[in-house]
């Protein structure tokens, strides 16, 4: 059975498509298909503080695209869930009503709590060892959400409203990262030896730059000297020379920054790059709903 996410984030509204085979009362996931489209609502939102009509018309077409490919993979549910650009715009309410009336699709404006739980539901389908303590972190375009996980149960979740385009746009204040160190000292200030879990299309990213392929793990040195090594490099330079979408070729110097911070700020010096996020969270979740509804015991 196919499950589906849409994920509505501050630089990019992702399509998530997996398949679900269930076998010998277990159950294995593959990825059908991924599609990416940069329609960056976080440079309407972090700026004027809502969404204009221009990035309306880009969301209908990509969801309506989205709803064309829905059919040609048929799915047994799917969720749309938008995050800090769309959930902070003075206007959400207004966009998710045009959408609907445009294309059939509701949109679901999580918060931030949320967004860090359907993020953690991956915790159990990775292969690491569940009984250590990890700091999840995950870098989105708004907002970075934080989960503290010990002994394989989720501890406490904070969402920042730190993220690499708000960034951009200089609307991540000096007080918005004195805030987040206060929080992040408090939320590790009695754990001893943490790893990170660090998702997002960014670190998958700089973990695969970084030449990281057979290992699973990447040191806040390497992310620091890979951050002031594309910080040397100009944002076609970026482009020409690394092979960087243009969407992906501003946002990865603030993004490598964020992680390095918060890394240092936890004391952390080790970080597994999973290569998962919001999306699959979400389709584990449906997956989960499913099984409720037909009284699966499914591991």
């Amino acid at each position: 059975m196919k499950f589906a996410a849409i994920d509505i984030g501050s630089n990019a509204i992702r399509l998530l498509l997996q398949e679900v085979f269930l076998e010998n009362g277990r159950h294995y996931i593959e990825k059908t298909a991924y599609y990416r489209v940069p329609v960056r609502l976080g440079a309407d939102t972090f700026t004027t503080g809502v969404i204009s009509e221009e990035k309306q018309r880009q969301m209908i077409r990509t969801f309506q695209a989205f709803e064309h490919l829905l059919h040609v993979f048929p799915v047994q549910a799917y969720r749309v869930c938008a995050t800090s650009a769309l959930r902070e715009s003075e206007n959400a309410p207004d966009v998710v009503r045009h959408i609907r009336k445009e294309t059939g699709i509701n949109i679901e404006l999580i918060s931030g709590e949320e967004e860090a739980d359907l993020i953690f539901n991956t915790f159990k389908v990775q292969d690491i060892d569940h009984t250590g303590n990890y700091l999840f972190i995950d870098v989105g375009g708004g907002s970075t959400e934080l989960t503290l996980i010990k002994a394989g149960e989720r501890v406490r979740s904070i969402s920042l409203r730190i993220g690499t385009v708000r960034a951009l746009q200089n609307k991540v204040s000096k007080k918005e990262w004195v805030q987040a160190r206060n929080w992040i000292r408090e939320l590790v200030k009695d754990e001893r030896e943490l790893i990170a879990i660090g998702t997002g299309g960014n670190i998958n990213r700089i973990f695969k730059e970084a030449d990281k392929e057979n290992r699973r793990h990447l040191t806040r040195a390497e992310l620091q000297r890979y951050y002031e090594f594309i910080s040397g490099l100009s944002y076609v330079e970026r482009i020409t020379r690394l092979g960087f979408k243009p969407d992906r070729a501003d946002v990865i110097l603030p993004a490598a920054e964020i992680f390095s911070k918060i890394m240092d700020m936890a004391g952390i010096s080790i970080m597994m790059v999973p290569k998962i996020g919001l999306s699959d969270g979400i389709v584990l979740q449906l997956f989960a709903d499913w099984k409720s509804r037909k009284g699966e015991v499914v591991a």
